[in-house]
């Protein structure tokens, strides 16, 4: 696949980084000097220029490209850049810094594609690490909601039930089930839960603590949330 990534940053770098070494064709679009060499050095074709700019993204390929990447930290580039690439056909999606307000994540999420904020998924990454083995967060999917994968623990006090037995709390859903050593797949209303199981649960922060203490059986608080 071929994408255009508006952004040599550490975010846009990075996410270049990683679609080059799944083989696919990416050109990072950068304004700054210093970033320019440093992606150009990395073996990167860059384009110099302002993102927001149609005629600088045509340099770039956007009308040849599956996805577009808004990765600078401008707001208003990101937006620009992602309404060119919307009128091109591409895939688009932008980032939004942390400090934004609801309603404005909620007015742009619904012109592009796909939201994504570096601060949040750096913080899922630190939260995993923290919690250990039992229960992972996979993604947040907005301010109050987050997938988490857990794993069903010696003390759970559903072991030993089928799923359709699992009375989760309001808030939640179960998204994906999978045994020990099998991989996940729709949850079946006869699958029962044993050790090791693994279990995807969409919750709402405020149940994700009951969730863990149901499904892995500890009883150490979920320290969930944004903050």
């Amino acid at each position: 696949m071929r994408f255009v990534i508006i952004g040599g940053g550490r975010v846009g770098s990075r996410a270049a980084r990683v679609l080059r070494e799944e083989g696919h064709d990416v050109t990072i679009v950068e304004l700054d000097e210093d970033r320019i060499e440093r992606c150009r050095s990395s073996g990167f074709e860059v384009v110099a220029g302002d993102g927001s700019h149609e005629d600088v993204l045509l340099r770039a390929g956007v009308d040849e490209a599956d996805a577009l990447g808004a990765l600078t930290s401008d707001l208003n580039v990101n937006f620009a850049a992602c309404m060119i690439g919307k009128h091109h056909g591409c895939r688009t999606v932008m980032r939004i810094d942390e400090e934004y307000r609801e309603e404005i994540y909620q007015k742009y999420a619904e012109e592009v594609d796909e939201i994504v904020y570096p601060e949040r998924l750096g913080a899922v990454l630190a939260k995993n690490a923290l919690l250990g083995g039992s229960i992972r967060a996979i993604a947040d999917v907005a301010q109050n909601l987050q997938v988490v994968l857990l794993t069903v623990g010696k003390s759970s006090p559903m072991r030993g039930y089928t799923l359709s037995e699992v009375a989760l709390p309001g808030q939640s859903h179960l998204l994906a089930f999978g045994k020990e050593d099998e991989p996940m797949g729709i949850p079946l209303p006869d699958d029962s839960l044993e050790l090791g199981d693994r279990v995807a649960v969409l919750a709402d922060f405020s149940v994700l603590g009951e969730v863990r203490q149901l499904l892995v059986g500890d009883t150490v608080a979920y320290a969930a949330g944004g903050d």
